[in-house]
């Protein structure tokens, strides 16, 4: 067992080295991170857009996390809105967003730690870590730091995208990140309506190839009385000219332990 497993206090301290860690290695970083932004103008051409529901049934947790995750949504959103991502340069969700904290009107939300669910100021906004990283997973951003969760909470609802295919993000030193290669600028847009967190990606320019993403081989599975989920998420590059399918990649592999009783069917 981890001395940080022993005692809350020692949890937190740890918490505390690991963001002293990263806050130094960012300071001797050479990476020019994406900070300028633009909300009275949209670039031309549409990479993906994507929605997700606000509301879910998550087994039994309070309804009221919920509604105070989509106050915390607002309020990470509006510090992303707009930004421009220019050749060169890093997306950094930390690097935007800032620490969580109640002085900056976040609240208490769901938060998933070290194979629990816990409450948390700023909890819930690993939804516009998943969104940005699915819409990224379309363009030609390369993703050079991403995250996820070793477990699987909750039984599916609604789901819409392949198991295992979001990123957890927690300040400051579980960040995710994506880099611009091309000579090209890319724009993100995030925004929260009544029922969805909404995003769209934008390029000055079109974008020479279109991306597909499928989930293969999912399926759960029983070890050493234990239940597993776990899948592999590929992406398939189409040249938009021709139509051919000029490179394929697995992307993710996923093997998580799951925390829910799982149906027999299913078995």
């Amino acid at each position: 067992m981890r001395l940080s497993e022993l005692h809350p206090i020692f949890y937190r301290a740890r918490i505390q080295q690991k963001r002293l860690f990263r806050f130094l290695a960012n300071l001797q970083e050479r990476k020019r991170f994406a900070t300028h932004k633009e909300l009275s103008t949209t670039f031309s051409y549409t990479c993906k857009k994507h929605q997700s529901l606000l509301r879910r049934k998550l087994g039994n947790s309070d309804p009221k996390l919920q509604e105070n995750k989509i106050i915390n949504l607002k309020t990470a959103a509006s510090e992303m809105d707009g930004v421009i991502i220019k050749p060169g340069e890093t997306f950094s969700f930390w690097q935007l967003v800032g620490k969580t904290t109640e002085v900056r009107g976040y609240i208490e939300g769901m938060q998933l730690s070290m194979g629990e669910v816990k409450t948390g100021i700023g909890g819930g906004i690993c939804q516009l870590a998943n969104l940005l990283y699915w819409m990224t997973l379309h363009t030609s951003l390369v993703v050079t730091e991403r995250h996820h969760h070793s477990f699987d909470p909750f039984p599916d609802s609604g789901r819409t995208l392949p198991f295992g295919s979001g990123a957890s993000v927690f300040y400051n030193y579980i960040d995710l990140r994506f880099y611009n290669p091309t000579s090209r600028s890319f724009q993100i847009k995030v925004w929260v309506t009544d029922k969805h967190l909404k995003g769209a990606i934008f390029s000055n320019e079109e974008m020479p190839y279109s991306y597909h993403i499928e989930e293969r081989q999912h399926q759960f599975l029983k070890q050493n009385g234990k239940n597993y989920r776990q899948n592999g998420i590929w992406r398939k590059t189409i040249d938009k000219k021709t139509g051919q399918m000029i490179k394929e990649e697995l992307l993710i592999k996923n093997f998580s332990e799951v925390k829910y009783p799982i149906p027999e069917e299913l078995n």
